[in-house]
């Protein structure tokens, strides 16, 4: 591939520069007190390692970006998949080590006798369920938005963001992931059997896509920018983008992750909220903004196809390196005990997967279906800051049941549909091209 397309044309250097300069220079407070070990309070500890994460991982979707000119389709997919996830990764693998540890030391109760603290186990699960439910809730839902807003700013009638056909395998496979997910929520442990399921939908799903005809990809913002060096310069950023990034992340996320606890104890802040919002936010904010800015230019099939993608390796890939990290820990074959709470967390992230993934049987999100997204994700939260805490855990079942019975409706709203899609979806995109033409 090369970077001559239409997508490397029109480029600012100074603003693209200034933003790879930002993105570095966030990092460096987080590097100093990780380097130095700054005797720091752990809310600016928490506050100095989220904002070096937070450039990492633009840094990262930038080479990720990049990266597609130069490697192969297949290459690209497998490498650009773990890329996505690497800052969640991160995080949740730390919290599901100290999981393992937790229960070689305590036993099934994962936390010392008295703690006040969340335990490592169901700290494992929270930063997982947040950012799936946040890339859903906000991103899917924001796209539309956005795309609505430029329609009607052109004087243009909006019905709909509308997916193109090659993109039944995502939506294929991250319904057989989201049918499996829903038993989760009945097992009081994730273990090996469930990380072989969704790992191998992980693998198929990669296998099955990477077929795909090689495309030069739509690069905006810096990743623009690279796109137009040459060839020796551009894989030189690449690389050393990645390099810096993922050092990054790798040393700082035990730190952010233990200072978010602390955070919360400190200020007397759920520590489980912070890890399943404030980290995920950290993580998610590149690939929010990367589909805002294709939603913005009115390419809104590839901001909401790259937010579906990536929910297909988060909802897979993911999850079932949980259970792998913490039998590792463990030393052992025992499945990552799952408490009531996480059960119930589960059972909403699954749920919300669920409505998702109906609304896009049509391969398309309509206003009507992004405002429910939007809506019921945010419902739990105002619900939440006037349900007594004891009466938490139905409210989230009740929140899972509106996701489950607008998912029926629209199920059998679009039932045609679904042969046509689940054909699409085994089919590799070669052969749906074909039938296209």
């Amino acid at each position: 591939m090369t970077s001559t397309s239409e997508d490397l044309q029109d480029v600012h250097p100074a603003r693209q520069q200034l933003s790879l300069a930002l993105a570095v220079l966030i990092t460096l407070p987080g590097i100093c007190a990780r380097l130095f070990d700054l005797h720091l309070s752990h809310p600016v500890e928490a506050t100095l390692f989220g904002l070096a994460i937070v450039g990492s991982a633009f840094m990262l979707s930038w080479a990720a970006e990049v990266a597609q000119l130069d490697i192969s389709a297949g290459l690209a997919i497998a490498v650009l998949a773990f890329i996505a996830v690497l800052p969640e990764y991160a995080v949740d693998m730390v919290f599901a080590w100290k999981a393992g540890h937790a229960v070689s030391a305590y036993g099934s109760s994962c936390s010392a006798p008295g703690a006040t603290i969340a335990s490592p186990c169901s700290l494992a699960l929270a930063n997982m369920t947040g950012a799936n439910r946040l890339l859903i809730g906000v991103g899917w839902s924001m796209v539309v938005f956005i795309a609505w807003f430029r329609f009607r700013q052109r004087g243009e009638r909006f019905e709909a963001v509308q997916l193109e056909r090659a993109n039944s395998i995502e939506l294929t496979f991250l319904g057989m992931a989201t049918l499996y997910s829903m038993t989760l929520p009945l097992k009081s442990t994730i273990n090996l059997f469930d990380a072989a399921v969704l790992v191998g939908l992980f693998v198929a799903y990669t296998i099955r896509i990477a077929t795909a005809p090689a495309e030069e990809p739509h690069l905006v913002g810096p990743a623009r920018y690279i796109g137009t060096f040459t060839v020796f310069n551009r894989r030189l950023s690449v690389v050393a983008l990645f390099l810096f990034a993922a050092t990054v992340i790798l040393m700082l996320a035990e730190r952010f992750a233990e200072a978010l606890v602390a955070t919360g104890l400190a200020l007397g802040v759920s520590e489980f909220l912070l890890v399943q919002w404030l980290a995920p936010l950290a993580s998610e904010a590149p690939e929010l903004l990367v589909a805002g800015l294709y939603a913005w230019r009115l390419n809104t099939a590839a901001g909401l196809g790259t937010l579906v993608s990536s929910k297909v390796n988060q909802w897979t890939l993911l999850v079932g390196t949980l259970p792998l990290v913490f039998a590792l820990a463990v030393g052992g074959m025992h499945g990552l005990p799952v408490d009531a709470h996480q059960r119930e967390e589960l059972l909403l992230t699954a749920s919300q997967s669920v409505f998702a993934v109906a609304t896009l049987v049509s391969l398309s999100i309509s206003t009507v279906e992004a405002i429910g997204l939007f809506g019921l994700f945010w419902a739990q939260f105002l619900l939440g800051a006037f349900v007594p805490h004891e009466w938490a855990g139905y409210e989230r079942i009740a929140v899972s049941i509106g996701y489950l019975v607008l998912a029926a409706v629209i199920v059998a709203r679009d039932r045609a549909l679904i042969p046509q899609l689940v054909r699409d979806g085994t089919r590799t995109p070669h052969d749906v091209l074909r039938a296209d033409d």
